[in-house]
């Protein structure tokens, strides 16, 4: 099944590396300073099934995405919609949007990367959406 939007490897580490730059050039107020927001996209579905339960999902967060995002995270329920081009069809799931704020000089690739291949091998995904911004961000 497919996840709320594809991408390789390659893609994703141009975006990582453009936005990292991209980022570090922002100019924050104080006490703002530059960040990054990454939103990845799990869809939930298996076979047109609802496969990744709640408790499925809470082992992969305590597994796969807090050892490697200890300093804090946002989990959101939310309905992913994507088109199935080869049945020509809206697929609607149930799917998880998960909320990561990083210093814009993170190393995150190697990090993302990780958390997307697990995703895709524990749960037959064929993919997990990824969104990388520039964001003034103060706690």
């Amino acid at each position: 099944m497919r996840s709320l939007l594809l991408w390789g490897a390659g893609a994703c580490a141009l975006l990582i590396m453009t936005t990292l730059a991209w980022a570090q050039g922002l100019a924050c107020s104080d006490p703002q300073k530059p960040m990054l927001e990454i939103s990845l996209m799990f869809g939930r579905n298996i076979g047109g099934e609802l496969g990744v339960s709640e408790g499925l999902w809470a082992d992969f967060v305590a597994s796969e995405i807090t050892p490697r995002f200890p300093e804090g995270l946002t989990v959101l329920d939310v309905t992913g919609q994507w088109q199935d081009k080869e049945r020509n069809t809206i697929v609607k799931e149930p799917s998880k949007d998960v909320r990561l704020i990083v210093p814009a000089d993170a190393e995150v690739k190697e990090k993302l990367d990780a958390i997307i291949t697990a995703y895709k091998q524990r749960f037959q995904q064929q993919g997990v959406g990824v969104v990388i911004q520039q964001a003034c961000v103060s706690f």
